[in-house]
């Protein structure tokens, strides 16, 4: 399928060689950034998101949907590796990925609208196309993709401040439960935005939320140490393509899309 991204994957595929350097020169002792490994085993893999979301940093304010979209399927995978416990909210996001995936297909079997084959290559092209062409709604719900991005930016900041909080290192004290860590997250940020009814079974859907060893198996790490080098340098990663998302949708009054 093509999506007209070719000229953006080129550049994914290196960004993906220089991960695999980069391993090389940690494991030789020298200095480089740190980057996990594959986890055998696994159906989630921190190295294959983090490979995706250091893809989407197009140019230096921009995010490239390609690789974007690539990263929520690998944060579904890590939902679902918790089991039912956040399925509902993962189901969520599976949708809103199908439904840009689809209007970025669409915008390329459309031959009378050649000019906007590049629409869906990146955050900022996709807004200056759905405003060109009227798609975005600033008084009335529609399946935009401006709309859409707009709920998985709200997602992503839960998962970003999820994560960064199991990869905290207390100086002191109790390592505190993700069943507690991932409550505290959600109630900061997709609660505001949530039904009652959702609110509830997300709060009762927590307190399954497994324990932290389970989560030390899915990085393949052996303690708290080593899990949060993993994790902070995923939640940098996803920093840095939350803020531009947010700058892009702020820019263009977006971020309040009904």
């Amino acid at each position: 399928m093509d999506y007209h991204w070719d000229s953006c994957l080129k550049g994914y595929n290196q960004i993906n060689r220089f991960h695999q350097l980069s391993n090389s020169s940690v494991a030789d002792g020298s200095k480089g950034p740190y980057v996990p490994g594959v986890c055998h085993g696994q159906n989630f893999q921190a190295s294959l998101l983090l490979s995706h979301l250091l893809a989407a940093q197009y140019s230096t304010s921009d995010v490239l949907l390609q690789p974007y979209l690539s990263s929520w399927d690998e944060l579904v995978k890590f939902m679902d590796s918790l089991g039912s416990v956040v399925r509902l909210i993962s189901q969520e996001i599976e949708s809103k990925t199908t439904i840009i995936r689809q209007l970025a297909q669409l915008a390329g079997e459309n031959l009378e609208a050649s000019q906007h084959t590049d629409a869906y290559h990146s955050v900022r092209s996709m807004i200056r196309a759905e405003l060109n062409s009227g798609l975005v709604d600033f008084h009335h719900q529609t399946d935009s993709g401006c709309r859409t991005l707009l709920r998985l930016h709200r997602a992503l900041l839960w998962l970003k401040l999820f994560l960064q909080k199991l990869a905290e290192v207390p100086v002191a004290g109790r390592l505190r439960s993700p069943s507690e860590l991932c409550r505290e997250a959600y109630q900061a940020t997709l609660a505001h935005h949530h039904s009652w009814l959702v609110r509830r079974a997300a709060e009762l859907a927590f307190i399954a939320m497994p324990e932290r060893g389970f989560f030390f198996r899915l990085v393949c790490v052996q303690n708290q140490d080593e899990l949060s080098l993993v994790l902070g340098r995923v939640v940098q990663a996803i920093g840095v393509v939350y803020n531009r998302t947010e700058q892009a949708l702020e820019e263009h009054g977006m971020l309040d899309l009904p």
